[in-house]
């Protein structure tokens, strides 16, 4: 339970940053925003685990910097695609990585999901299909986000077979390192930037709270929850991207997109209840 509410609360956080970073970026571009953030959070993760860093080794380098590679590329894929599309679509597209992940974790990980996992899913997929797609034609920006579920999916199942062998604040460190990395090296490509308050309010929330607290919490939690329940629960991500959305920059938030946040969080009911009885019998 302690688990799955702190992967709620990263989820939440994850939710708010798509209107932020929607904002931010019509005054930085993508990637330099992608390095401001997480070089800071970067060297933050630096002095939190400075201590530690004596315990580093290959193994551990080798499986962050695998690992950052599929981080940077969703969000690579997200913050560019920002720039095309509305933030709710960000969200609820983002979202299609809770129907990704069990599918890639029966080809990489052999872990064949359940009945009611699959009954969650299609519900959730459903939900997603009515929040996400008006048209059959899906956009430029649409489609990059797309790019971007896959890519969190793989994010969510490589961490699920490492993070349990390896030091919490060592992987995070090296996974966010990786992804500031490749963000300078893509933020040569692109034009100056005007520094504001905008800017600075979106990296203190994405930073502080959605990159080094989160991924900290959900290093930590998937030592103790499978790939496919944490995308079970991140599946909240584009719900609350939606609501903030309509809250603070008041994008309309219709009938059809509440149906489908309907058919998301009972599709998750009925996938949750399945697997909180076969942990509590262990």
């Amino acid at each position: 339970m302690k688990n799955d509410l702190s992967l709620l609360v990263v989820t939440f956080f994850w939710g708010l940053t798509f209107v932020t970073v929607k904002e931010a970026i019509k005054f930085i571009p993508p990637f330099n925003f992608l390095f401001c953030r997480f070089s800071i959070a970067f060297l933050l993760l630096l002095l939190i685990s400075i201590k530690k860093l004596k315990n580093m080794d290959l193994k551990t380098l080798k499986s962050g910097f695998f690992i950052g590679i599929f981080l940077f590329l969703g969000y690579a894929f997200q913050t560019v695609g920002l720039k095309y599309t509305t933030p709710a679509n960000a969200g609820f597209i983002t979202g299609l990585s809770v129907v990704i992940v069990p599918f890639l974790s029966s080809v990489i990980l052999k872990i064949k999901p359940g009945k009611n996992v699959i009954i969650g899913i299609t519900l959730a997929s459903m939900g997603l299909v009515f929040l996400s797609f008006q048209e059959f034609k899906i956009s430029y920006g649409d489609f990059l986000i797309l790019l971007c579920a896959f890519s969190f999916a793989m994010h969510i199942i490589l961490v699920g077979k490492y993070s349990p062998k390896m030091d919490t604040f060592l992987i995070t460190t090296v996974q966010i390192g990786t992804v500031a990395l490749f963000s300078l090296f893509f933020s040569f490509t692109e034009s100056s930037f005007e520094f504001n308050i905008v800017v600075l309010e979106a990296l203190i929330i994405t930073v502080v709270f959605a990159t080094v607290l989160a991924f900290l919490i959900q290093n930590a939690a998937q030592k103790h929850v499978s790939p496919t329940h944490t995308a079970l629960i991140f599946a909240m991500e584009p719900v609350f991207a939606a609501v903030c959305s309509y809250i603070i920059i008041s994008e309309v938030f219709t009938l059809r997109k509440i149906l489908g946040c309907l058919f998301i969080l009972l599709g998750m009911i009925i996938a949750e209840i399945k697997i909180n009885r076969k942990f509590f019998k262990k």
